[in-house]
C-alpha cells in the first residue's frame, strides 16, 4: 500500500522530468497563476508578508538551480508563481496616484490627453495636469475623465490643449454587484482618479505646447485621424481612423452595436490582426523589393532585412496608435516573432507565444484580467497549436495548393472563434451566434483590401495622392459595415449568457492550456477540467435580490426574470444586472414584470419567504416607522433618521448601503437570506481604499436570519 502511495506521488515528478526542455510554455501559465492569486486576495499583504515573499522567491530559485533533481522543476514553478504575486503587487503600488474620495463640483482645469466617447455616446475627454477648484495639489487626481453634455462646440478638442470647465466629478465607481467587474481597479492602473461630466461649455485655456515626444505623436495621430475622416464618408472615415490611429471618437453607438452583435468589433482594436497584417505586408513587400534588385538581393540577407523593416513599421504603428495596452501586446508578439526570424528560429511557435505572454505579464501584470489579453492569447495559442498539428499530421501537405488559402481562412475563423467564445461570453455576457459567418465575409477583405490600401495611402500621402488609397479603403470598409448590419439583423444574432462564478474562466483556461501544451494521454485531464468548469457555469446561482448602493434601485429575481424597481434611472446598474442574469430585456421591460405591489414610493414584495418593502422618493425616511415591523426587510432610499437607533425591522438604508456597496441576497436552504456585499467581496486593496491609509471598507454580515429579532449593522471587512 505504501509503495502504491509513493508511486502516485512520484509519477507527476517523473512526468515533469520526462518533459524537461519542453516546459518553457508553462512559464507564463505559472506567472499568470501568481498574478491571479494576488488579485484574488481579500486584503493587501502586510509588510511582513511581502518580506517573506522576497525571501521565498530567491530561496526557491536556488533550490531550482542546486536542489535535488526531482524538486527542481517544482521549485521553478513555485518561484515563478510567487514572482507573479510580487510583480502584481509591485505594479499596484508603483502606479499609485491620488483618487478623489468624495463628490466634487466646481472648476476643472487640465490638459487633454485622450479623446473618445462615453457609453451614452457623448464626447469624452481625459485630462492630466489637473487643477480642481479649492483642492490641494497633493489630493488632486493625476487624471480625470469628463463626458461633455449640453451645448458644446466652443473648442476643437486636440491633444495638449489646456481646457477649463465646470463639472461634476466622483471617485471611480465600484462593482454593480458583489464579485462583479471592478472599474476602480481598472482606473487605478490607468492613473484615473475621478470620472464625471459637465453640462457647461468646455473652453480653451491655453494652446498646446511642444512639451515632449509623446504629445507630438498624439497630435500627429489626431491630425492623421482628422485628415482621413475629412476625405471619407463619416461612417467609413471613423472606421478607418480607428484602425489606423486608434481614434474611435467618430464611431457612433449604432455602428458599434452592430459590430459587436456580429462579432466584428475586434476589427476596430489595433491588436494582433492589424499588427500582423501590417508587418506581414511590409515584410513581404520588402523581400519582394529586394529580390527585384539582384545586385542588392544577392548581397543582403533579404529575410532579415525585411524583418528589421517590418519591426520598424510595427514600432511606428504602435506609436501612432497611442500605445494602448492592446497595441502594446500585439507589438510585443510581433517583435518576438520577428526576433525569432533574426535569430534563425521558427517565428511562429508556442515558445514564441509564451515568450510574448511572459513579457506582457512582467510589464503589465494587470493585463491578465483584461478581455483583450485573454482573447488574444487564447486565439493565438489555439491557432499555433492547430496548424502545428495539421503540419505534423501531414494534413496540410495533402491539400491541393489552390485550396490552402481558403482552408486556412476557414480554420482560422473556426478555431479563433471557438477559443475566444468562452472569454467573450464570460466577459460580455453575450455570444454572437453568427460571428463565424461575419468574420468569413469580412476578415479576408480586411487583409487583402483594407490594410494594403492603408499602406498605399500612407506611401502616397507625401505626394498628395493619399485619396487613391483611401478610396479603396472606403470600398472595403463599406462592405464590412454592411456585413455587420446584415448579420446583426438576424433573428437570434446575439444570445445572452449568465455570468459564471469567478473561478470558472480561470479553470477553463488552465484546462485548455494543459491540453494544448502537454503531450500524451495525460493532456485529456485538461479537457476534463474545462468540461467540469462549463458544467458549473451552467449551474451558476444568481442573487434572489440585488440592492444598489444608492438604495433607490432593487432587482428581484422571479420565474419571469429579474424585476427592476423603476423603469428608468441608474440604467448602467440595471443593465449590468440583467446582462449578468443572461437576460436580454430592457430596464423598462424588466420593470413591467410582476413582482412588486403597492403604490409608488412604497413597493412591497416577497423574497425568500420574507416580506419586504422598498421606500423611495420624498418623505421616504418619514414613512419608515409605518413599515418597520418585526421580520420585515425594509430597503430605504435615504438615510434613516436617528441613525443607530434599534428598530424592529431589518433595515438597509442609504447610509449602510453607501458603506457596504451593492448587496446581493441569496435564498438560504436553511431559511432566511444569505447576504454578500460589494465592499466585502472587493476586500481591502489599494484601489478600494481612497485614503490609502488602510481604512477598512464596511460591509454587512454574511448571513441575514429571517427571524423577528434580526439586526443588520455595518462592520469591518474581515
Amino acid at each position: 500500500m505504501m509503495r502504491a502511495s509513493a508511486r502516485v506521488l512520484t509519477l507527476p515528478l517523473e512526468a515533469l522530468e520526462a518533459r524537461r526542455g519542453h516546459l518553457f510554455p508553462f512559464v507564463p501559465i505559472c506567472l499568470a497563476v501568481g498574478i491571479g492569486l494576488y488579485f484574488a486576495l481579500p486584503r493587501e499583504p502586510a509588510p511582513g508578508e511581502w518580506a517573506a515573499l522576497a525571501v521565498a522567491v530567491p530561496a526557491l530559485a536556488i533550490l531550482a538551480l542546486r536542489g535535488p533533481e526531482p524538486a527542481r522543476i517544482l521549485a521553478t514553478a513555485m518561484a515563478v508563481m510567487l514572482a507573479g504575486v510580487g510583480l502584481a503587487g509591485q505594479r499596484a503600488h508603483v502606479v499609485a496616484a491620488p483618487v478623489l474620495d468624495r463628490h466634487f463640483y466646481g472648476a476643472i482645469e487640465g490638459r487633454i490627453v485622450v479623446i473618445d466617447r462615453s457609453q451614452s455616446d457623448a464626447p469624452r475627454l481625459t485630462l492630466d495636469r489637473v487643477v480642481l477648484e479649492g483642492m490641494e495639489p497633493a489630493q488632486t487626481p493625476a487624471r480625470v475623465r469628463v463626458a461633455m453634455h449640453g451645448t458644446q462646440g466652443f473648442i476643437e478638442p486636440e491633444a495638449g490643449l489646456r481646457v477649463i470647465l465646470t463639472g461634476h466629478l466622483s471617485p471611480p465607481p465600484g462593482p454593480v454587484e458583489p464579485g462583479g467587474f471592478d472599474f476602480r481597479r481598472l482606473a487605478w492602473f490607468q492613473g484615473l482618479g475621478a470620472v464625471g461630466y459637465t453640462r457647461t461649455p468646455v473652453l480653451a485655456f491655453a494652446p498646446p505646447r511642444p512639451d515632449g515626444l509623446r504629445q507630438a505623436i498624439t497630435r500627429l495621430r489626431l491630425a492623421i485621424s482628422g485628415a482621413v475622416q475629412a476625405r471619407m464618408a463619416p461612417e467609413t472615415g471613423a472606421f478607418a481612423a480607428a484602425i489606423l490611429t486608434g481614434d474611435r471618437a467618430g464611431i457612433d453607438r449604432a455602428t458599434l452595436e452592430a459590430l459587436r452583435a456580429s462579432n466584428l468589433a475586434h476589427l476596430l482594436a489595433i491588436s494582433g490582426l492589424h499588427m500582423g497584417l501590417l508587418t506581414g505586408l511590409v515584410f513581404a513587400a520588402t523581400r519582394c523589393g529586394l529580390a527585384l534588385v539582384p545586385a542588392v538581393g544577392l548581397r543582403l540577407h533579404g529575410k532579415k532585412v525585411a524583418a528589421v523593416v517590418a519591426l520598424a513599421a510595427a514600432a511606428f504603428y504602435l506609436a501612432l496608435s497611442g500605445g494602448n495596452v492592446a497595441t502594446e501586446r500585439a507589438f510585443i508578439m510581433v517583435a518576438v516573432m520577428l526576433g525569432a526570424v533574426l535569430a534563425d528560429r521558427r517565428a511562429i511557435s508556442l515558445r514564441s507565444v509564451a515568450l510574448a505572454a511572459t513579457a506582457i505579464l512582467i510589464m503589465r501584470p494587470e493585463s491578465l484580467l483584461e478581455a483583450g489579453f485573454q482573447m488574444s492569447f487564447a486565439a493565438t495559442a489555439a491557432l499555433v497549436a492547430t496548424f502545428a498539428w495539421l503540419r505534423d499530421e501531414g494534413a496540410w501537405q495533402r491539400l491541393p495548393r489552390p485550396l490552402r488559402p481558403v482552408t486556412a481562412l476557414f480554420v482560422c475563423s473556426v478555431v479563433a472563434g471557438l477559443a475566444t467564445a468562452p472569454v467573450a461570453a464570460a466577459q460580455f455576457n453575450r455570444l454572437a451566434e453568427y460571428g463565424l459567418l461575419a468574420n468569413l465575409l469580412s476578415v479576408p477583405l480586411m487583409g487583402s483590401v483594407v490594410m494594403p490600401a492603408a499602406l498605399l495611402a500612407a506611401a502616397l500621402a507625401p505626394l498628395g495622392l493619399a485619396s487613391a488609397g483611401l478610396w479603396v479603403m472606403d470600398l472595403g470598409i463599406r462592405w464590412i459595415l454592411w456585413v455587420a448590419r446584415w448579420v446583426a439583423g438576424f433573428e437570434g444574432a446575439v444570445t445572452a449568457v449568465v455570468q459564471p462564478p469567478g473561478w470558472v474562466l480561470p479553470a477553463m483556461a488552465l484546462g485548455a492550456a494543459f491540453f494544448v501544451l502537454w503531450q500524451g494521454r495525460a493532456r485529456l485531464t485538461g479537457v476534463a477540467v474545462a468540461v467540469l468548469a462549463i458544467a458549473a457555469w451552467g449551474q451558476a446561482e444568481r442573487p434572489l435580490l440585488l440592492v444598489a448602493d444608492s438604495g433607490t434601485l432593487v432587482g428581484l429575481l422571479t420565474p419571469e426574470g429579474r424585476v427592476i424597481s423603476k423603469p428608468s434611472g441608474e440604467g448602467f446598474v440595471a443593465r449590468n444586472w440583467l446582462e449578468a442574469d443572461g437576460d436580454p430585456a430592457t430596464q423598462a421591460a424588466a420593470h413591467a414584470r410582476p413582482g412588486f405591489e403597492g403604490p409608488a414610493g412604497a413597493r412591497s414584495f416577497a423574497a425568500g419567504g420574507m416580506q419586504a418593502v422598498h421606500l423611495t422618493g420624498r418623505g421616504a425616511a418619514a414613512r419608515l416607522d409605518d413599515h418597520c415591523r418585526p421580520g420585515v426587510l425594509v430597503i430605504l432610499g435615504a438615510r434613516a433618521p436617528e441613525a443607530g437607533q434599534a428598530r424592529d425591522c431589518i433595515l438597509f438604508d442609504a447610509g449602510l448601503l453607501g458603506r457596504s456597496g451593492t448587496l446581493a441576497l441569496f435564498a438560504d436552504p436553511g431559511g432566511g437570506l444569505r447576504v454578500s456585499s460589494a465592499a466585502g467581496a472587493a476586500g481591502l486593496r489599494p484601489w478600494t481604499m481612497p485614503d490609502r491609509l488602510g481604512r477598512s471598507a464596511p460591509a454587512v454580515p454574511v448571513r441575514l436570519p429571517a427571524d423577528a429579532d434580526a439586526r443588520v449593522a455595518a462592520g469591518p471587512v474581515q
